[in-house]
């Protein structure tokens, strides 16, 4: 799939007011500092499309794109560490479940994992409840330029582990990096053979 438009819809906290469900959607969300924004503009090869920040918690609304005029990427505030209050992250925790929950049009939610990192709980759970929740979801691995090939299939290796433990199988698995393109054509292929099942 080539990206020819990508345009800003609109950015609410409540799924009651995001676009009528008539288009697939597909969203992306993280813990904060995963690398989300960045991993977005370099799906759409657009630099500023979504807001990117050295900052945790840049990301505090659902926020709607609409890609080639046929499907909706959704940008989700990152959960997890990020310099806001604890009502704030109550808040947000509270609109993001709705929103996962509730659109009947999202046909999968990317999950971004840094692959410098061992499995994070706060992942692992995360996914236990999409899980419980039957939604349907991918893992990306995100910043795989930071680190050696044999670090990142250790890395992944103690990811599949972990998730077989309770998992009786995966879900899709990409590897990306904002930087060099990785991952962007396998992602955008995935996504255009999934429209085909709406």
């Amino acid at each position: 799939m080539r990206i020819t438009k990508a345009e800003f819809v609109i950015s609410n906290t409540d799924v009651r007011k995001c676009p009528k469900p008539d288009k697939p959607e597909y969203a992306f969300i993280g813990r904060s500092n995963v690398g989300k924004s960045s991993l977005i503009n370099m799906l759409v090869s657009n630099s500023s499309l979504a807001k990117t920040s050295g900052k945790p918690g840049k990301t505090q609304l659902i926020n709607h794109f609409l890609i080639n005029d046929a499907w909706y990427l959704v940008d989700l505030p990152g959960y997890g560490y990020a310099q806001v209050s604890q009502k704030q992250r109550k808040v947000w925790s509270g609109f993001i479940k709705n929103y996962i929950t509730e659109r009947e049009n999202l046909l999968n939610l990317f999950l971004l994992i840094d692959s410098r990192l061992e499995p994070q709980r706060i992942d692992i759970e995360f996914m236990e409840n999409l899980g419980e929740n039957g939604i349907p979801f991918s893992m990306v691995f995100t910043k795989i330029d930071k680190l050696s090939g044999t670090e990142f299939d250790k890395n992944i290796a103690a990811y599949k582990r972990k998730m077989l433990e309770t998992w009786d199988s995966l879900p899709p698995i990409f590897s990306t990096s904002a930087t060099n393109k990785q991952g962007q054509a396998d992602i955008l292929n995935y996504i255009e053979q999934t429209n085909k099942l709406f």
